[in-house]
């Protein structure tokens, strides 16, 4: 019931200029897409890289060493490890259904 109601649909307001404004309709129109799926797009993209560039962790030198030996000696590959890798990040499925209901309502229309 929980994984339902994230799935759910919710309202984000924002407010630009009109030249903003302008700028995106004009990038979205280019893609064929609406102004809401544009945009949420494209922070759904700049929220990913921000998570992603904004791990941090810490270690101490002995285990900064060790984390380094086995960055210089990659596991062999195994078919867990081919799965791990062909395996959709989270975000991914997300970006998928928000492009996929895109598809469904058309293009934009001013």
């Amino acid at each position: 019931m929980a994984q339902a109601q994230a799935q759910d649909p919710v309202t984000i307001s924002i407010r630009a200029k009109a030249g903003q404004r302008d700028l995106i309709d004009q990038a979205a129109d280019r893609l064929g897409r609406s102004r809401s799926d544009f945009m949420l797009e494209a922070a759904c993209r700049q929220a990913e890289n921000v998570l992603l560039d904004q791990t941090h962790f810490a270690l101490d030198t002995k285990s900064f060493a060790a984390f380094q030996a086995m960055l210089d000696q990659p596991p062999a590959p195994t078919d867990r490890l081919r799965r791990t890798l062909k395996a959709r990040a989270p975000w991914e499925t997300a970006t998928a259904e928000v492009a996929v209901s895109s598809k469904a309502t058309g293009p934009r229309v001013k």
